[in-house]
């Protein structure tokens, strides 16, 4: 028998080798075991040079956005809603113009106001080498055959459009479809999309307002109307006016959309964000519209491209600024769901059965401890009252588990 030897010599029954690493012990009549010493590494070094700019870059809010963004679909999202747009704002300006066109006819300045905020809105619309000719339009008359069809067009693709932004913006909340009622949902769709247009029309109002007040505060100050300083003030202004009217209508949507009771500070804060985002983009919508009419292959309908791709940037624009909204609730431990009205209604329901636990629970101990101390009679009347309880217990948890 071999005898494993150590720097301090033998031992009598077992002999350990030991170095920085493993020791090796040896028992008679066993096989050899090493026992692997863990070294303690110490806390994790926090990162550095490339991991460490990395790290920092995807924790801005304005990456972790774009990331909830892609994440959770949102450039298919905004194709769908583009594509619906198309028809829903085709539609709405006919049956807009057959309805009012006798009233736009007598007054050509509002006239001209609210085709100027449709060209602006949606560069190539509307106007000279637009898709839509005013002349043309002034003609529309919504009590004929094509009228009829418009409006039920305009409702269908409207309601249609809605929708899918009202799913988009639920999904980039992380919250569930709306259990409100088919029909109510409907009709309070329809509402939000005559609200639109009925703000459209009170933008241009205000856009016609404005400029006269300028001209008038021009004349007063001896400033010709065409220099380029007043053509410069004029510009600001109607950049100002359609940027609190988008910023405004961004807001209403998305509080009415998504159904949740977002804070002020972070609604108006994301809806100002897409705002600036919508005016950057009308202000370059002519040079994106040159863009598709310089392919060949597209000249024959290339104004409607150009709409198309302008309008799936709209869309995307809203998402992201859905996104920005839900990030933001999420950084301030904010769950949207908490502030839905399902939730709400659900939490209340639960405050209700727990209250009505607790009553119960109280009750039956007060039966019990008369049960315990009378007989006979008394006694079944108290037995009869008790299982009617638990009877009527049982069935408010089975009412309340089918609401659920």
């Amino acid at each position: 028998m071999s005898e494993v030897r150590g720097k301090s010599g033998s031992g009598s029954g077992n002999t350990a080798v030991d170095d920085d690493r493993a020791t090796t012990k040896v028992a008679a009549g066993a096989p050899p075991a090493i026992e692997v010493a863990k070294k303690d590494e110490g806390p994790e070094k926090p990162p550095t040079g490339i991991a460490k700019l990395i790290a920092w870059v995807m924790q801005l809010k304005p990456v972790r956005v774009f990331l909830r963004f892609g994440a959770s679909g949102g450039e298919i999202m905004a194709s769908g809603m583009s594509f619906q747009a198309v028809f829903a704002i085709f539609a709405g300006i006919w049956v807009g113009f057959s309805i009012f066109g006798i009233v736009l006819a007598g007054n050509p300045a509002l006239l001209d106001s609210i085709v100027a905020q449709l060209g602006n809105a949606i560069p190539g619309l509307i106007g000279e080498g637009g898709a839509i000719d005013p002349d043309a339009l002034m003609e529309a008359r919504i009590l004929g055959w094509t009228g009829a069809i418009a409006l039920v067009g305009l409702i269908l693709t409207a309601i249609g459009w809605l929708a899918s932004t009202r799913d988009s913006i639920r999904r980039l909340f992380v919250l569930e479809p709306p259990k409100t009622l088919f029909i109510l949902l409907k009709v309070k769709d329809l509402g939000l999309a005559l609200t639109f247009g009925v703000a459209i029309v009170l933008s241009a109002v205000v856009s016609l307002v404005s400029n006269q007040g300028l001209s008038f505060a021009f004349g007063l100050l001896g400033i010709d109307t065409r220099s380029p300083f007043a053509l410069f003030v004029a510009w600001l202004v109607g950049v100002l006016v359609v940027f609190v009217f988008d910023s405004l209508v961004l807001a209403g949507a998305f509080r009415v959309l998504s159904g949740v009771k977002i804070p002020k500070k972070r609604l108006f804060a994301g809806a100002a964000i897409g705002g600036a985002a919508l005016g950057v983009l009308k202000i370059l919508g002519t040079q994106l519209l040159g863009g598709a009419t310089s392919n060949p292959l597209l000249a024959s309908f290339a104004v409607i491209i150009g709409i198309m791709i302008f309008l799936n940037l709209v869309c995307r624009v809203i998402l992201i600024s859905a996104t920005w909204i839900a990030v933001g609730m999420d950084d301030a431990g904010i769950d949207p769901r908490s502030l839905s009205p399902e939730e709400i209604e659900n939490d209340r329901e639960r405050r209700v059965a727990e209250a009505r636990d607790v009553l119960v629970s109280a009750e039956r101990e007060r039966l019990q401890e008369q049960m315990a101390k009378t007989s006979g009679l008394q006694r079944r009347r108290l037995r009869k009252k008790l299982e009617k309880l638990d009877d009527l217990d049982q069935a408010e948890k089975v009412e309340l588990a089918k609401k659920r």
